[in-house]
């Protein structure tokens, strides 16, 4: 009789896939209410990774952190229309507090364009104050019907940046500053997904911006992921809070905003973008741990050396941990280690240990090869910068591959369905067309330029919309 497969090959239920290989590579849990999570260690590191790799790009950006209140007044939310209307079916609310029933209900974080006005309309004054560039790592709780762990959750942790600029096209320009060269740059080089950057349609814009920029990923069985989003905020909510500055002319003027984020839904975008069958293949750029040096058996010559192999590599700048965990089956740790997706396995035994070699284990193109002991340290840096552009490459030509150029809605709709991403005129889609899409559970995730890049207008002559189903 065959052997069981550690996971639910990706081919015969993908979904099933994803919470086994969550399970299996010991990454979360489902929390004890409804739709939270609980993030264990190894997948905590990843987005650990994450967040140092992200916070860098954003103070490179200009923008500093800040925390504020997970607890909102219900009557902040209520000041700009559109925004609590965009919200309201999502929002945890608490009306009792210490015995008592509070005198206002309060909100628990959604997000926070209104609290954050409500101290950048007492910090500005005058133009000096401006550009106001504000950021902070934070919780969020939105109330979640469908729940799947890290891609919807009812409590996430994310970024989110908020910003506020003199004028129109400083926010602008801002907001595509973070789009481009915070997300892409981090999404492209460091989690090696190639995501789309696009502009959002005024259906699947933000509640209460005036523009969506978006990037989104094709995972590996063919949906889209919206994988981070930065918006233009135009002056809603500086006139909803009268977040306003005295300008050089001695004029009273409201200001112009943005707000930005990425979350824990990276998470997931990582899985399903770069695992297989036999667990993750995290990018050497991401990886908490670059490379795992394994002792086969609990010889004493053997454990010397992989802890000073494990020394000579953590010197040379290689993020690395040494198994020396004889006590448990060598076949065991290894498969470990592969569904957790650690890029380089260097394995060592005693024999190994006589011939000055060790075998070096690629989770990402597969394969083993025996290495001579004293090139490890040489080869470790070009083996993982290998291995990172390889799932870059891997994530491009799946995405070019599975997209569809279409002349109509109905195509659209069946590249879509059959697990692809279809790119359409949006002269010839346009709100309508987006709606019968919608009618198949498929949406436009966004629109591009016919050379990849942005339109700056919701009606750019020659705007395509590229159409799928998402997560």
């Amino acid at each position: 009789m065959a052997k069981a497969p550690i996971l639910t090959p990706q081919a015969e239920d993908f979904p099933r896939w994803y919470q086994d290989l969550i399970n299996k590579a010991e990454l979360a849990d489902n929390g004890p209410v409804r739709g939270t999570m609980v993030i264990r260690p190894y997948g905590y590191g990843l987005w650990e990774r994450m967040q140092q790799e992200m916070d860098a790009r954003i103070k490179d950006a200009g923008a500093s952190n800040a925390y504020f209140p997970l607890f909102i007044p219900q009557s902040y939310l209520t000041r700009e229309a559109e925004h609590v209307e965009g919200f309201a079916p999502e929002l945890a609310v608490v009306t009792h507090g210490g015995g008592k029933e509070l005198d206002e209900p309060i909100v628990v974080r959604p997000t926070s364009e209104t609290i954050i006005n409500e101290y950048f309309s007492k910090w500005v004054q005058s133009y000096r104050d401006l550009p106001l560039l504000i950021n902070q790592w934070a919780n969020v709780v939105r109330w979640e019907m469908r729940p799947r762990v890290f891609l919807r959750t009812t409590e996430f942790l994310w970024q989110e940046g908020h910003t506020a600029h003199a004028t129109y096209e400083d926010a602008r320009d801002y907001a595509a500053r973070i789009h481009r060269d915070v997300y892409y740059d981090f999404m492209v080089n460091v989690l090696g997904i190639d995501v789309v950057l696009g502009r959002k349609t005024p259906k699947e814009r933000f509640a209460g911006a005036i523009n969506t920029l978006t990037l989104e990923g094709m995972m590996r069985d063919g949906k889209a992921l919206q994988m981070g989003t930065s918006h233009e905020l135009g002056q809603n909510f500086a006139k909803a809070f009268n977040t306003s500055y005295l300008s050089k002319d001695g004029q009273q003027e409201l200001v112009w905003q943005t707000s930005w984020g990425v979350s824990t839904r990276m998470v997931g975008g990582l899985i399903m973008s770069h695992g297989d069958d036999s667990g993750l293949r995290v990018p050497p750029r991401l990886a908490p741990v670059q490379a795992v040096v394994l002792a086969i058996k609990g010889d004493d010559a053997v454990i010397a050396k992989v802890r000073e192999i494990g020394d000579r590599l953590k010197a040379a700048g290689v993020r690395v941990q040494v198994d020396d965990r004889t006590d448990t089956p060598f076949g065991r740790r290894a498969v470990d280690w592969e569904l957790k997706g650690v890029p380089v396995r260097i394995e060592i035994g005693p024999r190994d240990l006589e011939n000055g070699t060790a075998m070096l284990a690629r989770r990402i193109p597969g394969g083993k090869e025996p290495v001579r002991i004293d090139e490890l340290t040489a080869l470790l840096p070009k083996v993982l910068e290998e291995d990172q552009a390889l799932l870059l490459s891997q994530s491009r030509e799946r995405r070019e591959e599975r997209t569809t150029d279409v002349s109509t809605i109905e195509e659209a709709a069946e590249a879509a369905v059959a697990g692809g991403w279809a790119r359409i005129p949006w002269s010839v889609l346009g709100a309508e067309g987006e709606a019968k899409l919608a009618e198949q559970a498929v949406t436009v995730r966004c629109l591009v330029t016919e050379d990849g890049g942005v339109p700056e207008t919701d009606d750019a002559p020659g705007a395509l919309a590229i159409v799928a189903r998402a997560y």
